[in-house]
């Protein structure tokens, strides 16, 4: 197979979507859209991807990593401008080059594959994925010869009356050999309505030398989707979503409601799970078969275990047992752990915190910095105090410790093996196992001093 190569155009700075972020950087479905483009790449066997960077450089680069080299359009002076800045990469290697927007994070790799093959098997200098569109309005035409070859490529301020009933349209993605693209773009004018340089007019350029220019129509114009404005994006969200509920579904999974269901791309779902509406679920999460999620819950970046419930809750970054019970109105703040069969109830936040198997703490508690064994039932109103102002200690709970309501257990401490503490305390020392620790103010009554206040009052 010869050399394959990308180059994503991605120097646009989005004036139309009225914001501070890059154009390129706007999230859809919790990613930006230039990660959707270039991780469809990287399915492809490439030798190398060139990213396109003008404004906002440095943030893309930081978002894409080394996953990509880089090239600066320092003028953005159109498309065919854009590709030329990718030269000092890939002017002078032989094979195939596929020129991909940024703003198309719909595109998937077996779009991409089946245009590059097309491009191969036909020996064509150039490719350029189409579409029909009912209403092209907006797109670039493809003009075809009478054999049905690609004549060149009008965009819409150009088009004449005719051209502009084409419904044959231009998607911005092409393949090109490689050689004949860079030495076609030296010859590229800007005498246009917009006074750029177009890259489809390497296609006219290498038809009137005679050389093989092909087309190769996609299923689906919704793959074509370039987003321009808030508008687009949206949509894109929305066709994104689907797809990715639809392949969940497909798979056994159980999803309530689509709609108002959010699941990453990256995200791996096991079978009979189910998702309640307004779940999101969002980057590399993992969740096993059996898994209850939602309502109105949030799962970031998490592995969640099979047959565990997390209702009306947040987890983030941790990592959640077999059969646990997390909710309604629960937070497992990110480095958490929660073994098999424990539970973490209403209005109970865990954060960096370890619950062993079995362990509980069913309402109303913070579990913060805290190492808690197997069998720990922890009361209401329980709190790690785990904060001096300027440092975080940890809190010691051994395995099958009983912790009484509204309890204050200033770390570092220790609770050991076996031992209450008495509801009301405040423990500020190691309790040894298997011992009964109270640390609370001794009662006292004051009978008739009720009636001596409100008397005071009265006078």
């Amino acid at each position: 197979m010869a050399n394959r190569f990308a180059v994503v155009l991605a120097a646009g700075q989005g004036t139309r979507m009225k914001s501070k972020l890059y154009k390129v950087l706007h999230p859809v479905c919790g990613k930006p859209m230039v990660q959707h483009v270039t991780d469809q790449l990287n399915k492809l066997e490439l030798s190398e991807i060139i990213t396109v960077v003008g404004f906002g450089a440095e943030t893309v680069q930081e978002q894409l990593g080394d996953s990509s080299k880089y090239a600066i359009q320092e003028e953005q002076l159109g498309t065919g401008h854009a590709v030329l800045q990718a030269g000092d990469y890939l002017a002078d290697k032989k094979g195939t080059t596929v020129v991909v927007c940024g703003d198309t994070p719909l595109l998937t790799s077996e779009t991409l594959e089946s245009l590059l093959s097309h491009h191969e098997e036909k020996s064509a200098k150039a490719t350029v994925l189409t579409a029909h569109a009912e209403d092209p309005h907006g797109y670039g035409r493809v003009i075809r010869n009478g054999e049905g070859n690609v004549e060149r490529i009008v965009e819409q301020k150009d088009a004449s009356e005719e051209e502009g009933k084409v419904q044959e349209i231009n998607t911005g993605t092409y393949c090109f050999d490689n050689e004949s693209l860079f030495r076609a773009l030296s010859n590229v004018s800007n005498n246009n309505a917009q006074g750029e340089y177009y890259l489809p007019d390497v296609m006219e350029i290498l038809q009137g030398e005679g050389e093989a220019v092909s087309a190769y129509q996609m299923d689906d114009l919704k793959e074509a989707l370039g987003v321009n404005d808030r508008v687009a994006l949206s949509k894109a969200e929305a066709l994104m979503r689907e797809r990715i509920n639809e392949k969940h579904m497909k798979n056994g999974v159980t999803i309530i409601d689509s709609s108002h269901t959010y699941i990453s791309e990256e995200a791996v779902i096991g079978r009979d799970v189910t998702i309640h509406p307004g779940t999101t679920i969002t980057g590399d999460t993992v969740i096993e078969d059996d898994a209850v999620i939602g309502p109105n819950s949030s799962v970031e970046r998490s592995f969640i275990g099979e047959g565990t419930v997390v209702k009306q809750s947040v987890v983030a970054d941790s990592r959640v047992g077999s059969r646990v019970n997390i909710g309604p109105f629960a937070h497992i703040r990110p480095e958490s752990e929660l073994g098999d069969g424990a539970k973490v109830g209403n209005f109970v936040e865990v954060k960096k915190s370890k619950l062993g198997t079995g362990s509980k703490a069913s309402h109303l508690s913070y579990i913060g910095d805290a190492d808690v064994g197997e069998g720990v039932n922890i009361g209401c109103g329980t709190i790690t105090v785990n904060y001096d102002g300027e440092n975080k200690y940890l809190t010691t709970i051994e395995d099958d410790a009983f912790i009484g309501c509204n309890s204050n257990l200033i770390a570092p401490v220790t609770v050991g093996k076996g031992s209450y503490v008495a509801a009301g305390s405040t423990i500020n020392k190691d309790v040894p196992a298997d011992s009964l620790s109270i640390a609370r103010a001794r009662q006292t009554n004051k009978e008739g001093y009720a009636q001596k206040l409100k008397s005071m009052k009265k006078d």
